[in-house]
């Protein structure tokens, strides 16, 4: 049974809702170089859960991939951010991504966009090259949770932590609406489904393609047979830096219910294998990995934001 809140003041507060311009549209006052110029533009997709692409005004406010879009757009990439439901099946959130690509063509006059997807927003992306890969230049999944992840269905088999785990989902939601003073629908089941390792097969078979390895151990296709590229990274930490307390409870509890594989607090490593694989062992964890929170990390780090750089300049070379 769906967890649905009908509380009269949640109803109504909700409704009420002004709906703001889901598509983030990053504009430099400078540019330092051309290094990042990708010949499409650049569209960043978020996760579950904390799904945003900004909450608050450009001058004061927290953006999901912290300080990366403005560093590319610095460096001559044309940088968008989708805003999508933050708790939601892949397919709701691949139908919302659509339309803002058409709205990121319609502004660019380009033919297609580089999508970027972290978490969630893997399998998101992947929407896409199923129902319109013409639109599709080159897909990145950065910790995508291409085969999704075990730890809510771990997680769940603690007493009294599953229904925990759908009120704080449907809850985490309706407050990711009420900071983006947006609409979205919000269902914890489907998103939880989305991403139940035991699920996700029958939308791979659906929207896949050969850039998902079969197991643990292949790779996956870079450029599949409709032109379209394929890349991934990720880190395998989880506590990185114990000044970051929300982080570190997170991804602290996320590798508990992971059961010693390979991971990064909260994705194994083996779902974020996609495509070209370009690193599964940075010194990052799920949220260092879109530079969270404020750019906090551990001093052995890599700098996400020189990493998204390069991947810019890697798909600029490429011709994407």
């Amino acid at each position: 049974m769906k967890t649905i809140f009908t509380l009269g003041a949640l109803s109504f507060m909700f409704s009420s809702l002004v709906h703001a311009s889901a598509l983030q549209d990053y504009k430099t006052n400078f540019v330092m170089s051309t290094y990042a110029k990708t010949q499409y533009p650049i569209i960043f997709v978020h996760g579950f859960g904390l799904g945003f692409n900004r909450i608050g005004t450009d001058r004061i406010g927290l953006d999901y991939w912290y300080q990366i879009p403005q560093d590319l757009s610095r460096h001559g990439a044309r940088v968008f951010a989708a805003e999508l439901s933050a708790v939601g099946s892949n397919g709701i959130r691949g139908e919302q991504l659509l339309q803002q690509i058409d709205e990121v063509l319609a502004i660019t006059g380009k033919t297609k966009v580089n999508l970027i997807g972290h978490s969630q927003g893997g399998p998101t992306i992947q929407y896409i090259e199923g129902v319109a890969p013409q639109k599709a230049a080159s897909l990145t999944a950065i910790a995508g949770a291409m085969k999704g992840t075990p730890v809510f269905i771990n997680a769940a088999k603690t007493p009294l932590l599953e229904p925990f785990i759908q009120a704080f989902g449907t809850l985490l939601g309706y407050a990711m609406n009420v900071l983006t003073t947006n609409r979205y629908p919000v269902d914890i089941e489907a998103a939880l489904d989305a991403m139940n390792p035991n699920r996700i097969d029958s939308f791979n078979t659906k929207y896949g393609s050969s850039a998902i390895p079969k197991d643990c151990k292949s790779q996956g296709t870079k450029r599949t047979s409709n032109g379209i590229y394929h890349y991934s990274w990720m880190g395998n930490r989880q506590v990185t830096n114990p000044l970051d307390v929300i982080e570190s409870t997170v991804v602290s509890l996320g590798g508990t219910f992971l059961k010693g594989e390979a991971n990064d607090g909260a994705l194994p490593l083996c779902s974020g294998r996609y495509g070209q694989i370009i690193r599964q062992d940075y010194y990052h964890n799920h949220f260092d990995e879109v530079n969270q929170f404020f750019g906090i990390l551990s001093p052995f780090a890599q700098d996400p934001i020189g990493l998204y750089r390069q991947h810019a300049n890697r798909l600029k070379l490429q011709g994407l």
